[in-house]
C-alpha cells in the first residue's frame, strides 16, 4: 500500500512537469523572435529543477516533452489499473437525453399550448405509477409488447414501466369504477426501442394525452378528439398537416373479403400500417413471405389499402358489392360518413383524409383510428405533399376498459395523443435556422442601482416586487456598476429596469428602463408594481 502511495506521488510530480514543460514551449512560441534579439540563454532551470524551454530550438523542446511524457507513461504503467476507483463514461443512456434551459423553455411553450386546448374542451388532469404489474400491459400492444421494459422484481411484484398512457387510464377507469370522464395526462412513457433522436424518438419521452370515457352518441367524442388535434397542430404552426383516418371495423371487414384468416387479422394489419414507411412490394412480400399470407390474398388487399380519399371514398365504398355485404365494415363506413358531417361543421374537412393504408398496430383500437403527418411541399408541380412524419394520433377502443374490469363492463372511449418530442425537434430546428434567441425565463424587471451604497435599497425595492407577485431579479454584488447591470438584461432578454439613484430616493420614485428602447421614466414607487405589469402583460409566443 505504502509502495503504491509512493508511486502515485511520482506519477502526480512527473505530471506536473510535463504540463510545466508544455506550458513553457507555448510561451517561448509567443516570445522565441523577442529572445532571441536580447541574446538570452537558450534554457535554463527552474527552482524545482524543471529544464525551462525558452529560446531553444523548437524541436527540440517537443523531444524533450516526449521523453519526460514517455517516463510518465512508464511510471503509470508500473503503478497499473486502480480497482479501488471505478471508473464510468459520462453520458446519458442510449435513447435519453438531457435538456439545456433553452430547450426547456421551448418545451413548456409547446405544452402551455397543449394543456390550454385539452383545459378548453374541459378536460380534468390526473396521473398514474410510471410503472405499472405487469400483467396490466402484457397482451395490449400486439407485435410492439417486445418494447416493453421489464423490471426486476422488487418485492414479490412483476413490474413493467409504462408503455403508453392508454392501458394505465383503462386500468384507472376500471379500478375506480367510472364510467364518464374527459381527462388529459402528460407524462413520461418507456420503450425499448432502437432509438432515432436526430428524428424525435427516444426510449423515454413524453406523451400528452387527451380521451373521452363514456356511452354517448356516435362520433360526437371522436369528432371532437379531431378537432382538438387540428387546433393543436395549427397553434403550434409546425407546418402544413393532414390527418388520416379509418376505421378498425373497415380493416377487419375488407381483411374477411379479402380471404385473411380471423388468426392472421392484427399481423397482417400491422404489415399494413408500414404502408407509410414502405413501398406496397415490399409490404406484400413481407405478408406473404414471413406471414404466410397467399399471394392472391395479399393482392385483393393491395387493391383496396392504396385508396385514399374524402367523403366521396367512404361512399363509393358503401356501394362496394362485397365489402357493402361485410356487416363490420358496413358499420365503420356509415360512421365514418356520420363523421365526415360533423367535421365539414367543425370547418376541418380539409384536413382529414379517409386512407385504408391507416392501421395503427395497437391491439386494443376497436374502431376510428386516425394519425396526423407533417406534409413536406411537392418535389414537382402538379404532385401531392408528402408526409415526413407522424406528430399526432389516437383512435376508438371501447373494449380496453373491460379487459380489467372483474365483470367485464365495457366503458367506451376514444382519445388522442400529441406526438410532443417530435414536435419539439421540429421547433427547435426551426429557431435554429432562423437563430431566434429564447428567453429561459420570465424575469420582468432588474432591480438596479446607479450608484454605489444602494444594496439595502435593492434589497428592499425586490422583496416589495416579489410580494407583489412580480418575477424580479438583482445581481448579486454589493455594489454593481450600471453599465453591467444594463448589459445583462441585454443577455437574458430581461425587458425592464428599476433604477434606484439617491435622486430618486429623495423624490420619492423610480427610475424605470425600457431596455429595448432605452426610454426612461420616473414612476412613483407606489405605482411601480402596477406599471411594470401593464408593460410586461404581453402573451408568450412559442418562437
Amino acid at each position: 500500500m505504502a509502495d503504491r502511495a509512493a508511486l502515485e506521488d511520482l506519477v502526480r510530480v512527473q505530471g506536473e512537469r510535463v504540463r510545466g514543460l508544455k506550458q513553457q514551449k507555448a510561451s517561448a512560441e509567443q516570445v522565441r523572435p523577442r529572445r532571441r534579439k536580447r541574446g538570452q540563454n537558450e534554457a535554463s532551470e527552474d527552482r524545482a529543477g524543471v529544464v525551462c524551454i525558452e529560446d531553444r530550438d523548437l524541436e527540440e523542446g517537443t523531444r524533450l516533452i516526449e521523453e519526460e511524457v514517455a517516463k510518465l507513461l512508464k511510471l503509470k504503467a508500473q503503478l497499473g489499473p486502480d480497482e479501488g476507483k471505478p471508473k464510468f463514461v459520462l453520458k446519458t443512456p442510449k435513447g435519453t437525453r438531457d435538456y439545456s434551459p433553452r430547450q426547456m423553455a421551448v418545451r413548456e411553450k409547446v405544452f402551455d399550448v397543449i394543456i390550454s386546448c385539452f383545459k378548453r374542451h374541459g378536460a380534468e388532469v390526473i396521473d398514474t405509477p410510471v410503472f405499472e404489474l405487469k400483467e396490466t400491459l402484457t397482451g395490449k400492444y400486439g407485435e410492439d409488447s417486445k418494447l416493453i421494459y421489464d423490471l426486476k422484481d422488487q418485492g414479490g411484484e412483476l413490474l413493467s414501466l409504462r408503455y403508453d398512457l392508454t392501458v394505465p387510464f383503462a386500468r384507472y377507469l376500471a379500478m375506480n369504477k367510472l364510467t364518464n370522464i374527459k381527462r388529459y395526462h402528460i407524462a413520461k412513457v418507456y420503450r425499448r426501442d432502437n432509438p432515432a433522436m436526430t428524428r424525435g424518438r427516444y426510449r423515454e419521452f413524453y406523451q400528452c394525452d387527451f380521451d373521452i370515457a363514456g356511452q354517448f352518441d356516435p362520433m360526437l367524442p371522436d369528432a371532437e378528439c379531431l378537432k382538438i388535434m387540428c387546433e393543436i397542430l395549427s397553434s403550434l404552426q409546425i407546418g402544413d398537416f393532414l390527418v388520416k383516418v379509418n376505421d378498425r371495423r373497415i380493416l377487419d371487414g375488407m381483411f374477411a373479403i379479402c380471404g385473411v384468416s380471423d388468426s392472421k387479422f392484427r399481423t397482417i394489419c400491422s404489415s399494413v400500417d408500414k404502408l407509410d414507411k414502405v413501398s406496397w412490394e415490399e409490404v406484400k412480400n413481407e405478408m406473404v413471405g414471413e406471414k404466410g399470407l397467399a399471394p392472391e390474398v395479399a393482392d385483393r388487399i393491395g387493391d383496396y389499402v392504396q385508396q385514399h380519399g374524402g367523403v366521396s371514398l367512404v361512399e363509393q365504398l358503401l356501394q362496394d358489392p362485397k365489402l357493402s355485404q361485410n356487416k363490420q365494415a358496413l358499420e365503420g363506413l356509415g360512421d365514418l360518413k356520420l363523421l365526415f358531417e360533423y367535421l365539414t361543421l367543425f370547418g376541418i374537412a380539409d384536413k382529414i383524409s379517409f386512407d385504408l393504408s391507416l392501421a395503427r398496430g395497437l391491439d386494443y383500437y376497436t374502431g376510428v383510428i386516425y394519425e396526423a403527418v407533417l406534409l413536406q411541399p411537392p418535389a414537382r408541380a402538379g404532385e401531392e405533399p408528402l408526409g415526413v412524419g407522424s406528430v399526432a394520433a389516437g383512435g376508438r377502443y371501447d373494449g380496453l376498459v373491460g379487459m380489467f374490469d372483474p365483470k367485464g363492463r365495457k366503458v367506451p372511449c376514444v382519445g388522442l395523443s400529441i406526438g410532443v418530442e417530435r414536435i419539439f425537434s421540429i421547433v427547435e430546428q426551426r429557431l435554429e435556422a432562423l437563430e431566434e434567441k429564447v428567453r429561459t425565463t420570465e424575469t420582468q424587471v432588474l432591480v438596479a442601482s446607479a450608484q454605489k451604497k444602494l444594496l439595502e435599497e435593492r434589497l428592499k425595492l425586490i422583496s416589495e416586487l416579489w410580494d407583489a407577485g412580480i418575477k424580479a431579479e438583482l445581481l448579486y454584488k454589493k455594489n454593481p456598476k450600471l453599465l453591467n447591470q444594463l448589459q445583462y438584461c441585454e443577455e437574458t432578454g430581461i425587458p425592464l429596469v428599476a433604477i434606484i439613484g439617491e435622486q430618486e430616493l429623495k423624490d420619492g420614485v423610480i427610475k424605470l428602463r425600457s431596455v429595448a428602447s432605452r426610454e426612461e421614466v420616473d414612476v412613483r414607487r407606489e405605482d411601480l408594481v402596477e406599471e411594470i405589469k401593464r408593460r410586461t402583460s404581453q402573451p408568450l409566443c412559442i418562437c
